[in-house]
């Protein structure tokens, strides 16, 4: 079983296409990470429908290619979360040892990877029904793409209500 956990968070592309007449290849309409929030029910039961596809308990992690940090990286899952009043996607990883600084590197690229052509790939093709509309969730936004540990998170937003002063 995982020891620690490293939650990744990475910003989520949200679009629909707009109701009146036209083609399927017209402009996407954006949803703004605000107004997405709205729909993080509907999402994160998307994701749990996507999810029900891995084969064993260890979601994502199962894919990872590197033998050293397969060992040490126990499982891997997809969500999306709510951060200062934004909806944000979070890739949590639970973790049998700790990495090194590389690991961790490596992690976030085998991260961005799944996002990019794996999973997310997977994910953004299947509409996702809300009470406004269908809406397609893509976890590569690719123009303003960065990953971001949760610490990092919680240092750049003092105001994310994670409360005081964080000690270590």
């Amino acid at each position: 079983m995982a020891n620690e956990t490293i939650r990744i968070f990475f910003p989520l592309k949200i679009f629909s296409y707009p109701q009146y007449d036209c083609s399927e290849d017209e402009r996407e309409e954006d949803i703004s990470p605000r107004e997405a929030v709205a729909y993080e029910d509907q999402i994160l039961a998307a994701i749990a429908k996507e999810n029900r596809f891995f084969e064993n308990d260890r979601g994502l992690a199962e894919y990872i290619h590197d033998e050293a940090l397969n060992k040490k990286v126990y499982s891997m899952y997809p969500s999306v979360e709510i951060v200062d009043g934004e909806l944000w996607g979070v890739m949590s990883a639970g973790l049998k040892e700790s990495l090194s600084g590389e690991e961790t590197a490596e992690l976030l690229d085998f991260v961005t990877g799944q996002n990019s052509d794996g999973y997310g790939e997977g994910l953004e093709q299947r509409s996702i029904k809300t009470p406004d509309g269908e809406i397609y969730v893509s976890l590569w936004n690719h123009e303003n793409y960065s990953l971001k540990l949760e610490q990092e998170m919680k240092n750049s937003s003092p105001d994310l209500g994670y409360g005081g002063q964080v000690m270590g």
